[in-house]
């Protein structure tokens, strides 16, 4: 390890190696079987990790939570920001591109990103168990994130007079929640593909009634 690695707490090497495949473990428990339910040696176990080594890395699973939360929404909220930008920055057909980016808007929780929507529905099942700190992180690092670069879309929309949105922030949080199939935040099941066109289709056509000048 260098000085400079020394100095700025970067792990190198087998401790990162290490590092990674305990939060991929954790992700893994805590997404399967919520916060309270899962156990350091559970996490253990699927990391292929000893307990000593999970506790020489983080202090207690309460700090092990929220580091995999925060690391996980801060992808997730790239992923998604990233479909925000793609499909809403140059709109053509408001409705019909509104509707391609509801249905892109959900894929990450059915692909690369299941197990954290898996996870975001446990925090939703028991979030009077989960520490605060961890649940602040999570909505920081993701869905205020989301939010916020959702919302400056809208404000470009409405400059454009293609949406009467006064209050960008909340237009974005009623285009999210109206597009967002039964499933998706709370209960223990990812939405079917027919559930997001579904509801994306509907969600839209709601959302532009409130929201179309």
């Amino acid at each position: 390890m260098t000085r400079n690695d020394a100095v700025k707490g970067r792990p190198r090497g087998g401790l990162a190696d290490k590092r990674r495949a305990i939060l991929a473990g954790a992700l893994a428990v805590f997404a399967r079987d919520g916060y309270t339910r899962a156990s350091i040696d559970a996490i253990s176990a699927t990391a292929g990790v000893s307990t000593r080594t999970i506790y020489n890395h983080f202090t207690d699973k309460a700090q092990l939570f929220q580091s995999v939360i925060q690391e996980s929404a801060t992808l997730a909220a790239e992923a998604q920001i990233a479909i925000i930008d793609r499909h809403l920055g140059k709109v053509t057909d408001l409705e019909s591109d509104l509707v391609e980016f509801g249905r892109a808007f959900a894929a990450p929780m059915a692909g690369e990103h299941a197990e954290h929507f898996a996870l975001v529905r446990q925090i939703h099942a028991e979030a009077g168990h989960i520490p605060p700190a961890a649940i602040e992180a999570w909505q920081e690092t993701g869905p205020r994130r989301v939010r916020h670069a959702l919302a400056d879309r809208m404000r470009h929309l409405s400059e454009r007079g293609l949406l009467r949105a006064g209050d960008p922030e909340r237009a974005a949080l009623h285009l999210m929640v109206l597009i967002s199939a039964p499933g998706t935040f709370r209960g223990v099941m990812a939405p079917t593909e027919e559930e997001v066109a579904e509801t994306v289709a509907s969600g839209v056509h709601a959302f532009l009634h409130g929201y179309h000048p």
